[in-house]
């Protein structure tokens, strides 16, 4: 009886600390009071293509279903994952490396028709990018 009782307080103990870490983990990259994270290290400058919209419905390398919506870059040496800041204009976007790859010819980074419109790109144009925390 006293083992079950044990038993019963250690499975608590699990779940609340599963409830707990699931809670954390789910507040996202924002930091504390909802922050952006930090734009670590200077500027740097590279030519970014739109990805064709025909990829929509595909799945990345990085295992990101394309769709409509989806916001991120396309590089072929950043890892999956890595966020960074990508710029136009006067428009600074926090985004993240969705797809690994070959881009347009010329270009280093492919940015998906969703982070197009929202920079305002058309077409291949200098960007800058820089790391974020």
């Amino acid at each position: 009886m006293v083992a079950q009782r044990l038993i019963a307080v250690a499975a608590l103990g699990l779940l609340l600390a599963l409830v707990g870490l699931a809670v954390f983990s789910g507040r996202g990259d924002s930091g504390p009071g909802g922050r952006l994270p930090e734009r670590i290290g200077p500027w740097r400058y590279a030519r970014a293509a739109p990805l064709r919209s025909q990829l929509e419905g595909a799945t990345t390398a990085c295992g990101v279903r394309l769709r409509r919506s989806s916001m991120g870059i396309a590089d072929p040496v950043l890892p999956c994952g890595a966020k960074l800041y990508v710029g136009y204009g006067g428009q600074d976007v926090l985004t993240q490396v969705i797809a690994a790859g070959p881009v347009a010819r010329g270009a280093r980074f492919g940015i998906t028709p969703a982070l197009a419109e929202e920079l305002g790109i058309e077409h291949g144009v200098t960007i800058r990018w820089s790391y974020a925390r």
